[in-house]
């Protein structure tokens, strides 16, 4: 992108942040919810560990998983930009017209848009989130390139959860209310990306299945990374390269969807 592309594109997200920022006990409340919910899948999984012959399952101690359980809160932080319901919106209420005569990409400025909102989230909830939960147990402390690996992993990780919610949001010229859609789609991305059970506890043939689709590059692929869990650099330069060939897919897959959404959208309003 053109310096001069981009310069159409910031006040994008600087209005989204100034925006979000505005509403600092929307954030506060989000934490306490994500302190809440993160604290009973931790205390649920060391309870079931610490229970177990040898007080492991499938490779993870209680120190590992809630490493894994940290990490995968903070990749659904990331993966929370607020996309498809605004995307919706601006669907039922009429404003995609407005959005649309602008000199812009719409799908671009949506991605402008959602960048504040999920950095906002992981600097003021996610940060604070590890810190806490950091103090209170004693989590698997992951080597520098487990972090470095798992940091350039979170990349195509956001832009396959943006390109979903993205084509959640667009099914709003569908159907007039997308909360089904998007109550179905949320569950199936928790359960197949690996963020409430690790991928390597599920039973082979669902876990063949989820690795099969790109929820798996999702959540599972960069705790996979952070916790050592690869044999080699040769096995994690594959979870890489397949996480890069999953957000090209889901790239390509959304600005087709959303063509055919522009042709619908002009039969509408004609």
């Amino acid at each position: 992108m053109s310096a001069a592309a981009l310069r159409r594109y910031l006040p994008f997200a600087g209005s989204t942040l100034q925006a979000r920022l505005q509403y600092r006990s929307d954030l506060f409340v989000s934490l306490l919810i994500k302190v809440v919910s993160t604290a009973v899948v931790v205390f649920l999984w060391r309870a079931v560990i610490t229970q177990s012959p040898g007080q492991s399952i499938g490779g993870y101690d209680a120190a590992a998983i809630t490493t894994y359980l940290l990490a995968a809160q903070l990749l659904t932080l990331l993966h929370n930009s607020g996309a498809g319901d605004g995307t919706a919106q601006e669907i039922a209420d009429g404003d995609i017209a407005v959005s649309l005569v602008r000199p812009v990409s719409y799908p671009i400025s949506r991605a402008f848009m959602a960048l504040p909102v999920v950095l906002a989230e992981f600097l003021l909830v996610g940060i604070p989130l590890v810190v806490i939960f950091s103090l209170v147990f004693s989590p698997y402390a992951p080597s520098a390139s487990g972090v470095a690996l798992f940091a350039l992993a979170a990349v195509p990780s956001m832009v396959i959860a943006f390109t979903i919610q993205l084509l959640v949001g667009i099914s709003a010229l569908i159907t007039t209310n997308t909360w089904g859609v998007s109550m179905v789609v949320n569950s199936v991305v928790v359960f197949l990306s690996g963020a409430l059970v690790p991928l390597d506890l599920l039973p082979r043939p669902i876990a063949a299945i989820a690795g099969a689709l790109p929820f798996q590059s999702m959540v599972d692929g960069p705790v996979r990374l952070l916790l050592g869990r690869f044999d080699g650099l040769g096995e994690a330069g594959l979870i890489l390269l397949r996480q890069a060939g999953w957000a090209a897919v889901m790239i390509i897959a959304s600005a087709l969807v959303w063509r055919a959404a522009l042709r619908r959208i002009e039969v509408l309003g004609g």
